[in-house]
């Protein structure tokens, strides 16, 4: 008998989402599995079987099985679906090794995810032709049997696994003493950030960064942590400063870099800001908060020409922010952040077509915003998003609402100020002089709270 390889991918034809660049639309993975992934197994001397063969109402039993007692497991992360992703950590968990990780090399893997070793193939067009088959083989062949014989990351992490007899238990209470810190920094970083008087809130977090310096060792996800409380409640300086003391592996990380590029932007660097998110999508990848990050930064230019009375770099850098706008909204509709921009902007311009635009991109932003708010309660720029779609509805009741839920939730100041910088424009374009005065009225107000 051929030993076994268990291929764990999806199947029918898939659409990217979000979506990528370089990337098709949707996939045909029956396609990809019948030209290119079978026969390469194959060839390598496995009998390949697939997921989606599996029929009954056992399949959950049937799947266990194969993932532990196939000699070799190929996982396809090119999409981010969740049986792939549950299928990956069933077998890193109960097989030493003989799991390979492979994906387009276009493909974004989850964070987790992306840090492991994967083996990539082209894929430009959905439907895979035989040419296209013939190039994703050649490009998996080479590597495949190296990373079989890998250990996966619980073996490798935990000396051991998974005899508890031959696990070292001083390692367990070094760990539960490491959670029990964590614990104390997140109760520690929610006193900050739940402090009503924003003064106490700073001097909170700053005392934690002198307690917590970006050069002693820490976790990365302690360093992101640190670096958005100096975000939100100490100041940007604060934040750029923390970022650069941090170690080399920890500001390469892509979350890192974005905010490094939004706290420059936000101390007043706008250019620099957008040359440093231009050469990250250039290396890592483009996506709709990337491009959504250019096109505010290109909006604070145009708002400061127009203050400066030069018309033409203002409307130039108009411009700009729409392109980028309307590119991070064609990458992700699902994303409200760069389309939730575009009416306001629009109007502003003023050009033949942009009212058209200007209302067809509020119907997508508020869209986006409900499905945000159905699954994703605790976003905390979902609020403030509702409050600036009333006031460029003109509705002035809704406004008093959502003004009145950002006041009781105590957003971060720097969200509150790019907030009312937007309502401002709003405010500009009311056609109603009643409205007009009632959204003056509510603005004044939100402006206590800075």
């Amino acid at each position: 008998m051929k030993p076994v390889c268990f291929m764990v991918m999806p199947f029918g034809i898939k659409e990217v989402l979000p979506p990528v660049a370089k990337a098709p639309e949707k996939i045909d993975f029956d396609a990809l599995w019948n030209k290119a992934l079978a026969p390469l197994i194959s060839e390598l001397g496995y009998e390949p079987v697939r997921a989606d063969q599996d029929v009954g109402a056992l399949i959950i039993h049937e799947m266990l099985e194969r993932l532990y007692f196939s000699d070799l497991v190929i996982a396809d992360m090119t999409i981010p679906n969740g049986n792939v992703y549950y299928e990956v950590g069933i077998r890193h968990a109960c097989k030493r090794n003989g799991c390979v990780l492979i994906g387009a090399d276009w493909s974004r893997p989850l964070f987790d995810v992306d840090q492991m070793r994967r083996l990539t193939y082209p894929l430009a067009e959905g439907i895979v032709t035989d040419a296209s088959a013939v190039a994703i083989t050649a490009a998996l062949r080479a590597g495949l049997h190296e990373l079989a014989r890998g250990d996966s990351p619980i073996y490798q992490v935990i000396p051991g696994f998974p005899d508890p007899a031959k696990v070292d238990p001083n390692r367990a209470n070094a760990i539960k003493e490491q959670l029990t810190r964590l614990s104390a920094f997140q109760t520690r970083v929610r006193e900050a950030r739940l402090s009503p008087d924003r003064d106490q809130g700073r001097r909170l977090a700053l005392a934690l960064q002198e307690e917590l310096p970006a050069t002693v060792p820490m976790t990365r996800s302690v360093a992101l942590e640190m670096v958005m409380l100096l975000r939100d409640c100490a100041g940007w300086q604060e934040a750029i400063d923390y970022i650069d003391a941090l170690p080399g592996d920890i500001q390469e990380l892509e979350l890192i870099k974005e905010q490094r590029c939004l706290a420059r932007a936000k101390t007043g660097d706008n250019l620099a800001a957008i040359a440093a998110l231009t050469e990250l999508i250039q290396r890592s990848g483009d996506s709709s908060e990337r491009q959504g990050l250019i096109g505010g930064r290109y909006k604070k230019l145009a708002t400061q020409a127009l203050k400066e009375g030069n018309p033409q770099h203002h409307r130039g850098y108009l411009d700009q922010a729409i392109d980028h706008y309307e590119r991070g909204m064609s990458l992700d509709l699902n994303d409200y952040y760069p389309t939730c921009n575009l009416p306001r902007l629009y109007r502003e311009r003023n050009e033949e077509g942009d009212a058209d635009k200007a209302a067809l991109t509020a119907r997508i932003a508020l869209l986006a915003c409900e499905r945000a708010k159905e699954h994703n309660q605790q976003d905390e720029w979902l609020k403030p998003t509702l409050l600036g779609m009333a006031f460029d509805a003109g509705d002035a009741t809704a406004a008093k609402h959502w003004a009145k839920e950002v006041s009781r939730e105590g957003p971060a100041a720097w969200k509150l100020d790019t907030t009312i910088a937007d309502l401002e424009r709003s405010v500009r374009q009311a056609a109603a002089p009643t409205t007009q005065r009632e959204l003056t009225a509510l603005l004044a107000e939100l402006r206590t709270l800075l």
